[in-house]
């Protein structure tokens, strides 16, 4: 007898693929038509909160931790449906381990709520596309029109440049407006993230004290308020960005989790009921 000789238990092998691709497309279905449903649900919902009268509609601070709230929640439902029509509809595993299946069932999920975000993204950005492209001709004549005097930094120029009494003009001399100018410095520091240089600040403080009849202190005082105002403003804007960010990313990554989870426990469930037949 040779010493070599070993006795092996082989599992069955099966010449069927480890991935069901109609049930995880038919989660993946699922997924994207509930989502897409709870955010519509979710904007009318928005719009019923919010309010533009002083006093009415719940704060911002509130507005923003709702609806991050929201996206995690419309994310497990969604996904946690998807995740179980996929478990469910998939094929039989054979001749495999039960932690091979529920590994298996598991991947299912994912696989599913990750087809369903890359549809999705795709969806969304040949949608916006569109709408951008159509929107094209008559974005650049709006902009053609308007942008000598309207942008971001407009409203700060008007800021600067209020009055009550209009500064006396030269005789014999009428004075250019210096807002597109003034547009254009805003426009550049937002840009490029900084303050503006020491000279056009000083050029700023001229033309505010020239415009408004301000003494040169008071003009010095409403331009760095001014700027301060615009910072504190775009510092606001990039920590909205920021939470919504940090909500979206948490959003995605329940999604995956709860699809992932009710897709094992949806196989599970389908296997243990396997040939089970109920007559009445």
């Amino acid at each position: 007898m040779d010493a070599t000789a070993t006795t092996r238990t082989d599992s069955i092998l099966v010449s069927r693929s480890g991935a069901s691709w109609p049930a995880i497309l038919a989660g993946s279905a699922v997924i994207m038509a509930m989502t897409l449903v709870a955010l519509s649900l979710g904007v009318g919902l928005g719009m019923t909160v919010v309010s533009p009268w002083s006093g009415s509609g719940v704060s911002a601070t509130t507005f923003k931790v709702g609806t991050g709230i929201y996206f995690i929640v419309i994310a497990m439902i969604a996904s946690g449906l998807g995740g179980h029509v996929t478990g469910r509809l998939r094929h039989r595993f054979t001749g495999i381990h039960d932690n091979e299946v529920y590994f298996r069932d598991t991947i299912h999920g994912f696989v599913a709520w990750s087809v369903a975000m890359v549809v999705g993204a795709a969806f969304l950005a040949s949608a916006a596309g569109g709408i951008v492209g159509s929107a094209a001709p008559v974005a650049a004549s709006a902009v053609s029109a308007t942008a000598q005097n309207n942008g971001p930094s407009a409203g700060y120029v008007d800021r600067l440049l209020r009055t009550d009494t209009a500064a006396p003009a030269a005789a014999g001399q009428a004075e250019s407006d210096p807002r597109p100018e003034l547009v254009r410095l805003f426009a550049a520091s937002i840009k490029d993230k900084q303050d503006l240089a020491p000279a056009d600040r000083t050029y700023v403080v001229q033309v505010v004290a020239r415009r408004t009849g301000l003494p040169p202190a008071e003009a010095e005082k409403r331009a760095n308020d001014v700027i301060t105002q615009a910072k504190a403003d775009l510092d606001a804007a990039r920590k909205a960005t920021l939470q919504l960010a940090l909500w979206l990313t948490a959003s995605l990554f329940m999604g995956a989790f709860a699809a992932s989870i009710a897709a094992a426990e949806a196989g599970t469930f389908r296997d243990r009921n396997w040939g089970v037949r109920t007559t009445a």
